[in-house]
């Protein structure tokens, strides 16, 4: 449900009450927060791929877009950026037609792999809320 099949991948989730309880099962194993508009937007043009018949198809130009989700009223990329970053009706869609997010390495490496963030001793794993895009940034 939550697709991070390799290290390093990112996918856009809803929170709700099921989410929040699978990610306290996957805690010491995955970082996650709220992500900004310039985030959000920076990801999907730099490193935006649909899923179109379950194949992985770069979002160069709408009408990629348009196809897959015509009948949920998204027709370009800013469409589907305002649905995501405002989770919007069809939200879960569009978060479904992206495939989940290839990541590098964040530049100047991660603090301390084995602490959390919210620990005294601070670490990389846990919920960074706001803090996340400046990770983001480093691994864009």
């Amino acid at each position: 449900l939550l697709r991070l099949k390799q290290l390093h991948n990112g996918v856009f989730l809803k929170v709700n009450k099921p989410i929040l309880q699978m990610l306290k099962l996957v805690q010491p194993y995955v970082t996650y927060g709220y992500p900004s508009l310039k985030t959000v937007r920076a990801l999907v043009y730099k490193r935006g791929y649909g899923k179109v018949s379950k194949q992985r198809i770069p979002l160069s130009d709408n009408s990629v877009i348009t196809n897959a989700l015509g009948k949920h009223g998204i027709y370009g990329t800013e469409d589907l950026i305002h649905e995501i970053y405002t989770v919007g009706p069809h939200f879960k869609q569009a978060a479904n037609f992206l495939w989940p997010f290839k990541l590098s390495a964040p530049r100047g490496g991660f603090k301390c792999k084995r602490h959390g963030y919210c620990e005294m001793k601070g670490g990389d794993w846990g919920n960074r809320e706001e803090e996340i895009n400046e990770l983001i940034a480093r691994m864009n």
